[in-house]
């Protein structure tokens, strides 16, 4: 559930990252920052479209794959730190077999989800992306029909490649960022106050964000890339002229962003939005994760977990 919830509330922050990332090579260019891009598809197509395109096949993958995740880290964690593995390389191991396992479930999802965020409304005046669909359903019915069952894991070593480090990170700092916290405060009852809990699941995700900007540049860029790239962009009014790369591959992406476009606006380009969106999201996915931890601590202290047939209210 947290990671669902922080999934749903920074939605938007992540189609702005996408738009941003996904944009064709114009000068100057549609968007220009966060705060432009942001203002800017608000102002043309709103909410639910513009901002929020995308969030129904985002929330169907995210429930299921955050489970996956969460309960193979902890399961990993638990096993090798028992073993005598050293507490880092477990977690680390943890978060990246983690997101292993829950690629299966999320990556059709994340194409789905962000080629809907790149073309935004259906019959797009505002925005070319090479796709229109009406709704997730047409979206999915179409990729399957004109590029196969396949293409919905298209960019899928991209995704790991991005994703695997960006959990083993997160997992790893979070860990050393709790212990040192815990020290820090030393509480009687040996655990983070709140602000202190959300400020370490925030720098935690915000550094692993930033680390793999790279990685999720070219992700979404694999993913959302159209078959026969076309030599010119219609921008309302008027078009441009530009040259579409037409990526094979996730190191040919990487030199040629770099490049023709350098580290900034190349390979980092959506850092802003990127950092922002998973400071925030692993700040409210974390405090969630860890009030379920301490309940269920909680309810076994008291006898009541898994099951028991006093009630929940007595003790």
């Amino acid at each position: 559930m947290g990671g669902t919830i922080a999934d749903f509330l920074m939605h938007s922050v992540d189609t702005v990252k996408t738009r941003l990332q996904g944009q064709p090579s114009a000068n100057p260019p549609k968007y220009h920052n966060m705060f432009h891009a942001y203002g800017t598809i608000l102002r043309e197509e709103g909410v639910t479209r513009g901002l929020y395109s995308g969030v129904a096949p985002a929330m169907t993958g995210s429930l299921p794959g955050t489970t996956l995740y969460f309960g193979t880290y902890e399961y990993t964690k638990r096993t090798l730190t028992s073993a005598g593995v050293p507490d880092t390389l477990a977690h680390l191991a943890g978060g990246s077999l983690g997101d292993f396992v829950a690629s299966f479930v999320y990556v059709p999802s994340e194409v789905l989800k962000t080629r809907m965020q790149l073309q935004g409304r259906y019959n797009n005046p505002s925005f070319i992306s090479g796709y229109n669909y009406k709704n997730t359903w047409h979206a999915l019915q179409m990729i399957v029909k004109y590029d196969g069952i396949g293409a919905l894991y298209q960019g899928y070593r991209a995704t790991l490649l991005r994703d695997v480090p960006f959990s083993a990170l997160q997992f790893a700092f979070y860990e050393k960022f709790k212990l040192a916290a815990k020290k820090w405060e030393a509480r009687p009852d040996g655990q983070m106050s709140l602000p202190v809990e959300t400020a370490c699941g925030a720098v935690a995700g915000g550094l692993a964000g930033f680390l793999t900007t790279p990685l999720d540049v070219m992700k979404t860029l694999l993913q959302t890339q159209v078959k026969k790239p076309s030599g010119a962009i219609s921008t309302g009014s008027s078009t441009t002229t530009t040259t579409q790369k037409y990526y094979v591959g996730i190191w040919d992406g990487l030199k040629w962003n770099l490049k023709h476009h350098g580290v900034v606006s190349g390979l980092f380009r959506g850092v802003g939005p990127r950092v922002f969106w998973t400071s925030l999201q692993s700040a409210l996915m974390f405090v969630m994760y860890e009030q379920a931890l301490h309940l269920q601590e909680n309810l076994r202290h008291f006898g009541q977990w898994p099951y028991s047939s006093g009630s929940f209210g007595s003790g």
